[in-house]
């Protein structure tokens, strides 16, 4: 909690982290995390969130059984997306600070200022402090990418229903060998990020 209690001592009592999940995947949306955690002492916010960690360094079981003590300890928390239209009309870097804007803008009640892994946000008019490796770094940062990480996994497991046939609720939309090979079977489908290198070899090929 050290850069959160920094920038209450500036006086931005409420500090969210933000992060995001899927930026590499090739299929599905990026979904980013905003939390708020309460000014408690980090001793006792361990207790109540017992081993949060970035969400890369847990397992799903792990996440999942984090995912409702962090909403139920929260001051606030909110998840944006951005689908694979918006990321191959606009990026993956403008279409990722869509989906975290749109997570922070879900936060009640708003936040005074913004943690963020590794990308600002120059269209919200917040003070914000930048860290690579933030989600490793800021308690509060751990939190949002482990709802983040959830909330596209479930929505990823959704896909595997509605888009059969890709494997999604195995490998998520990564670019697995599983999943190269569903494309060589299948083709891409309207949730596939056509902009993504590998789609676009396969297409033109």
């Amino acid at each position: 909690m050290r850069y959160e209690r920094l920038l209450q001592r500036r006086g931005h009592l409420r500090v969210a982290g933000v992060d995001e999940a899927g930026r590499g995947a090739w299929a599905g949306p990026v979904v980013a995390a905003a939390v708020i955690l309460p000014d408690l002492p980090l001793a006792e916010l361990r207790a109540r969130l017992p081993g949060l960690n970035d969400s890369k360094l847990l397992t799903p079981a792990q996440r999942e059984v984090l995912r409702p003590l962090i909403l139920a300890v929260a001051v606030a928390a909110g998840v944006g997306g951005a689908n694979a239209g918006e990321i191959d009309a606009r990026g993956i870097v403008a279409a990722t600070r869509a989906a975290m804007a749109r997570a922070v803008a879900a936060l009640l009640p708003a936040p005074d200022a913004l943690l963020i892994d590794a990308l600002p946000l120059p269209a919200l008019a917040l003070p914000q402090y930048v860290l690579f490796h933030a989600d490793a770094l800021c308690l509060s940062v751990a939190a949002a990418s482990v709802l983040a990480k959830c909330a596209r996994d479930h929505y990823m497991a959704h896909l595997d229903v509605e888009v059969p046939g890709y494997g999604f609720v195995r490998h998520k939309g990564y670019g697995t060998a599983g999943h190269r090979e569903a494309l060589a079977r299948l083709g891409p489908s309207a949730v596939h990020r056509m902009s993504y290198a590998p789609l676009r070899e396969d297409v033109n090929t």
